[in-house]
């Protein structure tokens, strides 16, 4: 026992010594970097902004929907529905929309949907189909001869369709016994 306690105290010496030595090494290898690996870091930290970036990315957003309702304020508040004709429609699902139009102004309705009334601005169309919208509430109201439908932009998705004020359904209903009778 008297030989081996010696021997392990110097074998635990040299391994000591040994990682001594050998540590600086092994800390400037991996100090160094790989080309690709810097690049990819790079771009990373570009994608992640800075919480102030953030921050400041939030009110430049807040800021210009400040401005583009301070721009056109009729897009945002509610429209005044005196003097005007109204329609209303029936659409699928049992949905109710009602329409009012002043003759005097044909580039703007005022369209009540779920108990809010909307002012939409007319947008020009090759097809005579007729088109409204209000860009800040992401509302489309398409009108054709048959039916209209109502979109939303912002949700892509359809929220009233195959729409028809008395008249539309007068038409459908004469036309359909003419139809069946040939």
């Amino acid at each position: 026992m008297a030989i081996l306690l010696p021997k392990m105290i110097a074998a635990c010496a040299v391994a000591l010594a040994a990682a001594v030595v050998c540590a600086p090494a092994s800390a400037a290898v991996a100090k160094e970097k790989h080309p690709k690996a810097e690049a990819v870091l790079k771009a990373q930290a570009k994608k992640k902004p800075t919480k102030k970036a953030q921050a400041a990315a939030a009110a430049a957003a807040a800021a210009a929907a400040a401005a583009a309702v301070a721009a056109n304020p009729l897009e945002v508040n509610e429209p005044d529905i005196a003097d005007t004709k109204v329609t209303e429609y029936a659409c699928e699902l049992g949905n109710k929309i009602t329409i009012y139009t002043n003759e005097t102004d044909d580039s703007h309705i005022a369209l009540r949907w779920k108990q809010r009334l909307h002012r939409l601005s007319r947008i020009g169309t090759t097809t005579g189909a007729l088109r409204f919208e209000n860009p800040h509430y992401g509302l489309i109201w398409i009108g054709i001869p048959a039916k209209g439908i109502l979109l939303d932009s912002k949700l892509n998705r359809q929220l009233a369709n195959e729409c028809k004020n008395a008249e539309q359904s007068a038409i459908v209903a004469t036309a359909a016994p003419e139809a069946s009778t040939t």
